[in-house]
């Protein structure tokens, strides 16, 4: 049986069933101030013309590129400062990642949401730090499920974050590993995880439309099928999602990570305009 669904806030942005549909957008590796400034002022724009609430987000380091001659981010302290001063600049929350339990106070002290990566998504230490901290800063946590892990296993990162005293969390679908290079996005499964049996309720669920289009380890990179972003959005939002997560470029050809699926700002805008047309719709 389905468990009560739960809220989660983000600053003063409540992701809940009932509440509008949240963007989680902006690039993938923060490559200067000036474009994440463009790209969240961009997004920004969309979610206020949609009517939806925005929630920047941007990567300090990539701790997991395919080459370690790859471009990785400004760094912890550089990158929390810009993308602090990206959300102070805009009026918007900001969210990262975080990769390691050492990161978690500080990481809490500058944005609004703290990520956990979804390949860490069962690292106990790292969950109770981000949760620790999480909960000592007024801040949640948004878990991406593992493309390893079924949606019922996800019960052990949402409980683990209850045991570190944090409730304020949400759970972000990306896909499920299908063979090799592939990821696919099982609807009967999403569906599944927006109903996760749990002692505290079904936390609510964010769809990662972006990295859901990857191909992993297609090469010597990682591959995608960004054409098709849209399509999952769309179907995303018309299941019921809580929330959108979106990585955006002003060029993906020469976006320093994911370039193969992050997707034009044009497009992106796009997405958000028709899933608040869906979202509208299912209210009505």
């Amino acid at each position: 049986m389905p468990t009560e669904p739960r809220a989660c806030r983000v600053a003063d942005i409540t992701i809940a069933k009932g509440q509008p549909l949240a963007i989680i957008a902006g690039p993938c590796v923060l490559e200067s101030l000036e474009q994440g400034l463009a790209i969240g002022r961009a997004m920004k724009e969309a979610c206020a013309a949609a009517g939806l609430p925005y929630i920047f987000k941007a990567s300090f380091d990539k701790a997991n590129r395919s080459s370690i001659t790859s471009y990785r981010g400004p760094g912890i302290d550089e990158g929390l400062a810009l993308i602090n001063q990206i959300g102070a600049e805009l009026s918007v929350p900001t969210t990262t990642d975080i990769h390691e339990p050492s990161q978690s106070t500080a990481i809490a002290k500058a944005v609004d949401l703290i990520q956990i990566p979804a390949f860490l998504c069962r690292q106990t230490d790292l969950l109770l730090a981000a949760g620790q901290a999480a909960k000592e800063f007024g801040r949640a946590v948004n878990t991406k499920k593992g493309q390893f892990l079924s949606p019922a296993e996800m019960v052990g990162p949402v409980a683990k974050l209850s045991e570190a005293g944090l409730d304020n969390q949400m759970l972000t679908e990306r896909g499920t590993f299908f063979g090799y290079h592939r990821l696919v996005n099982d609807f009967t499964g999403l569906g599944d995880l927006m109903e996760l049996s749990s002692e505290q309720g079904s936390p609510p669920v964010c769809f990662d439309v972006t990295h859901s289009t990857q191909l992993p380890g297609s090469g010597t990179q990682t591959g995608g099928r960004p054409e098709r972003a849209p399509l999952l959005a769309r179907a995303a939002t018309a299941a019921g999602v809580n929330a959108l997560f979106i990585e955006t470029h002003p060029d993906p050809s020469s976006a320093k990570s994911d370039g193969a699926t992050v997707l034009p700002i044009d497009v992106a805008s796009d997405i958000i305009t028709d899933c608040a047309r869906i979202r509208n719709a299912l209210s009505n």
